[in-house]
């Protein structure tokens, strides 16, 4: 396997990034001291994230954990009666928080719902520069609980707030993790992230489309309006930006 990072493998986007800049495009990676970073270069590999890549599977072995610096993965729950997503990773967390936590498995499943670019390492090589470093051990724990907070919002806002609310909250967590306005994106894959059927998504998305806030178009959705968007979500939204902001800022 190859440890060496290289910062001119450009994300699927296209960026183009200086040496060591797309590291920092990552919300954690980017709030470590510049040492604590350079610790880590030897450890972080390269990996492009291709539409639909599975980042582990249900109850299956993680071996690694993903920095996103573009791109977003989704974590879902898989059952009988259909697939729910219960949180999303992008360039501002990471992925395999069971190893954080010192287990190996989770009953959820992470893919690639955006393609993009990360950088990856293993549980091992993390768990080892968290007890050697303080502050990356406080910064990788807040993110565990900032992602715990937005699986408990999801679920509050699946069982109380309107679909029409919900999508534009999914939208704008979306958008928020993307450059630009375009979302690649299917009416079928957002009705099974929001666990429900095809034809209350194309109501849902086309009384936002109505209103001039998004354009859909096969495969696309193009936000044109991101502060009518935001008037148009649940309070959910807000809450999970907010309390992420929180826990990420990290004093010396």
């Amino acid at each position: 396997m190859n440890h060496s990072v290289d910062d001119s493998a450009l994300p699927s986007s296209g960026l183009a990034l200086a040496p060591g800049e797309g590291l920092r495009r990552n919300r954690l990676l980017g709030a470590l001291h510049d040492e604590e970073l350079d610790a880590l270069l030897p450890l972080l590999e390269s990996v492009p994230l291709v539409d639909g890549m599975p980042i582990y599977e249900p109850n299956e072995p993680i071996t690694y954990v993903y920095f996103p610096i573009s791109g977003i993965v989704s974590l879902v729950s898989e059952m009988r009666e259909g697939t729910v997503e219960v949180g999303t990773v992008g360039r501002e967390g990471m992925t395999g928080l069971p190893l954080v936590l010192r287990a190996t498995t989770m009953p959820s499943r992470a893919f690639v719902q955006v393609p993009g670019h990360a950088y990856r390492m293993s549980g091992e090589d993390l768990s080892t520069m968290m007890r050697q470093s303080p502050r990356i051990e406080r910064l990788v724990y807040r993110y565990v609980l900032a992602l715990f907070d937005q699986a408990a919002q999801h679920a509050a806002c699946n069982r109380l707030h309107a679909l029409e609310e919900r999508c534009a909250r999914w939208l704008l967590m979306t958008h928020d993790r993307v450059d630009g306005d375009v979302l690649p994106l299917k009416q079928q894959f957002l009705a099974e992230m929001l666990g429900v059927h095809r034809p209350a998504v194309t109501i849902a998305a086309g009384a936002l489309q109505k209103a001039g806030v998004i354009r859909y178009t096969r495969g696309k959705v193009t936000v044109l309006d991101r502060e009518a968007l935001e008037g148009a979500a649940c309070e959910c939204y807000g809450i999970i930006a907010r309390r992420a902001d929180e826990l990420m800022d990290v004093a010396d």
